[in-house]
């Protein structure tokens, strides 16, 4: 935040400038002196007597002068005091005016703070507000299961493809609607992440860009069933961590391996995009999440959905390591990581770690 202080006033300034302006006239006066006349200029005697007249003349015209003075001092004391309380009064005012101008600098000062204070209160309050404010939901943030179609992409170039069909699971098979996710890599190409049942519908999301990697969350057929046609289009790699061929090998056979095995702590480039490879097991030995920081979104499978630790079927496979796994490495992420899941809709990590307390109450 940032704020413009007032100048000072300069009244002290001015108040001195007027003092200065005050002055005091006053008017000289010149004494008439008479000029000897002699009406005998050959008369030494009385040249001489004339100037010994003239000269008393002279004194005495000076005597007369200086009574006059002295009588008129006499005569004017008052007049006199009353200059010299005119200066006084006028010295006192230049002191309260310098004395006011000062008090009004202190005001200002006071205000200027007060100002201050107020803008940073205000910012700070304004700030607050925006922070209790709830963050508008992501595109994907839909309540439910949700129909088959394709959503987006959004800001981030995600888009969501959710298709229907059968987990098979423990010797079980559950009716499921499953998210595959397709995110811009660059203005070429893009990832798909857990391409599940319908090949043909993920393809026609992805239009006629490049395939450049299809990425596994784990092994299970709701994450690998359309990977090996998805790939195959452009000759893309696929990408599972090793601790998930068996499962692979039971929905595709040995002839087609993964290409890349992924390792949790891990990274790979793709496009321009940098991708991490996060260690997750519990829903599977082999359970990875991929986060894209640049993009602030977490792909996690089936290991952490909107409001509940993710479920294989209808219950747990290794629930208390699930929950270390989601406790010690998804909600470390930043709080407004967009967590986007293989089925239902997207949460965050805030939302999430206010659920985490009662999920540790069930353990």
């Amino acid at each position: 935040m940032f704020w413009k202080r007032k100048g000072k006033k300069k009244d002290g300034d001015e108040a001195g400038a007027e003092g200065a302006a005050v002055t005091t006239d006053s008017a000289d006066t010149d004494d008439e002196r008479a000029e000897p006349t002699a009406e005998d200029e050959t008369g030494a005697a009385e040249a001489a007597d004339n100037k010994g007249g003239t000269d008393g003349a002279a004194a005495g015209a000076e005597d007369t002068g200086a009574a006059a003075a002295t009588a008129k001092a006499k005569a004017d004391p008052v007049a006199d005091a009353d200059a010299d309380g005119d200066g006084a009064t006028a010295a006192d005012g230049e002191k309260a005016e310098a004395a006011d101008a000062k008090d009004d600098d202190v005001a200002d000062d006071d205000a200027d703070a007060a100002d201050a204070d107020d803008d940073e209160d205000s910012d700070d309050a304004t700030d607050t507000a925006k922070a209790k404010e709830p963050k508008p939901a992501g595109l994907f943030a839909d309540a439910g299961t949700g129909e088959p179609g394709v959503t987006g992409p959004d800001d981030e170039g995600v888009r969501r493809v959710r298709t229907a069909g059968v987990l098979k699971a423990e010797g079980e098979e559950y009716d499921v609607v499953s998210n595959t996710w397709i995110v811009d890599a660059d203005d070429e190409g893009v990832i798909v992440i857990d391409p599940a049942h319908d090949a043909k519908a993920i393809l026609d999301a992805v239009g006629d860009r490049e395939v450049y990697l299809v990425a596994c969350t784990n092994g299970y057929n709701t994450h690998i069933g359309a990977a090996i046609e998805v790939a195959e289009r452009d000759e893309a790699p696929i990408a599972l961590h090793r601790r998930e061929l068996r499962a692979w090998r039971r929905e595709h056979g040995a002839e087609h391996r993964p290409d890349m095995e992924v390792e949790g702590g891990g990274s790979f480039k793709v496009g321009d995009l940098e991708v991490d490879v996060l260690p997750i097991p519990g829903t599977a030995n082999g359970s990875v999440a991929y986060y894209i920081s640049e993009r602030g979104i977490v792909f996690t499978g089936d290991s952490l959905r909107a409001g509940e630790l993710g479920t294989v079927g209808d219950g747990y496979i290794d629930y208390t390591q699930q929950l270390h796994s989601i406790g010690e490495v998804i909600l470390s992420l930043p709080p407004d990581t967009r967590v986007l899941p293989d089925s239902g809709p997207e949460t965050t990590v805030e939302a999430e770690s206010r659920n985490f307390d009662s999920w540790v109450s069930t353990a």
